[in-house]
């Protein structure tokens, strides 16, 4: 049954990334050769997030007038998903983080301990917070549009605020920001797990285009991604240690990672093609170094 699915999502993304755009004219990205202010004498803080699928920290060093420089990452699996994590596992792995971030020569005072939007949704993760809290764990839980705002502040370089959007591709859900009016906007759809959770493809690749076309026609020029899907994608174009890494906007080139990467990245990519296909943006930028978790250190920053 399971072969016989993934048969199915095969033929859809074959046809959704092929069909209705082979009388387009291919588009070629533009160069991005965009550089983030350095940080001076700013001070490292440190966040460990726990998600969906990934449970990581993040280390960074920002500067009085907010710009950051991220200093050290680790990944990990959190099994949130699937149902197959414990308190005490989380628990264990929390603590041996906080004490490697201290090593790295960050206060106490200075590390942060969040949950995902995405990891919210499943039952566990309640059990899992309310016993990390009677352990004496501070932990803030993201909400939806409280993580697509972090990503924005995170990754959203200001000259570019009025003509591109961000997207969080994750495995519980997808967030979708931009700025309108001054004001910042974040939005929810699904994730690249959905297929768990038994929603069809076809319902998923609609539902997204409805979200994605939210965003104003004027930001539609740059996408800045960020999330484990993006993630893979890149892979297959960085270019040596680059920062940021430009995706194909040609999605056929890119389909082919669907038959390496198995299911949830066939699901990402039903995703990722419907954002393309209701925005027509063709400059999609990955950035390597950024989290919705650095956003939240510089939101409570004052940015």
């Amino acid at each position: 049954m399971n072969l016989y699915k993934y048969l199915l999502v095969t033929v859809f993304l074959c046809c959704t990334f092929s069909c209705k755009n082979e009388k387009k004219e291919e588009v070629k990205p533009v160069a991005f050769n965009y550089e983030p202010q350095e940080p001076e004498e700013g001070i490292l803080k440190g966040v460990v997030e726990l998600g969906t699928s990934g449970f990581n920290y993040f280390i960074v060093e920002i500067d009085k007038n907010k710009n950051w420089k991220l200093k050290e990452a680790a990944y990990g699996k959190s099994l949130i998903a699937e149902a197959m994590t414990t308190p005490d596992e989380i628990d264990g792995k929390l603590n041996k983080f906080l004490i490697k971030i201290e090593s790295l020569g960050v206060l106490k005072e200075h590390i942060n301990f969040v949950v995902s939007s995405g990891a919210l949704k499943e039952e566990v993760t309640r059990l899992i917070v309310d016993e990390l809290k009677k352990r004496n764990h501070t932990i803030k839980e993201i909400s939806p549009k409280e993580e697509a705002i972090y990503s924005l502040k995170a990754i959203l370089p200001n000259s570019f605020r009025n003509n591109a959007f961000v997207v969080d591709l994750g495995s519980g859900n997808t967030k979708i920001s931009f700025v309108q009016n001054e004001k910042l906007v974040g939005k929810e759809t699904h994730g690249s797990k959905y297929h768990q959770k038994g929603t069809e493809d076809e319902t998923v690749y609609e539902e997204v285009k409805e979200i994605a076309n939210l965003v104003p026609q004027e930001n539609r020029k740059f996408c800045f991604l960020i999330g484990g899907i993006p993630f893979e994608l890149a892979k297959e174009f960085r270019k040596d240690k680059e920062r940021y890494t430009v995706l194909s906007p040609n999605v056929n080139n890119i389909s082919k990672i669907k038959e390496e990467k198995g299911r949830k990245v066939a699901s990402g990519l039903i995703i990722f093609k419907a954002i393309s296909d209701a925005t027509q943006c063709r400059n999609f930028i990955f950035d390597w170094e950024t989290n919705f978790t650095i956003g939240y250190l510089l939101e409570k920053e004052g940015v």
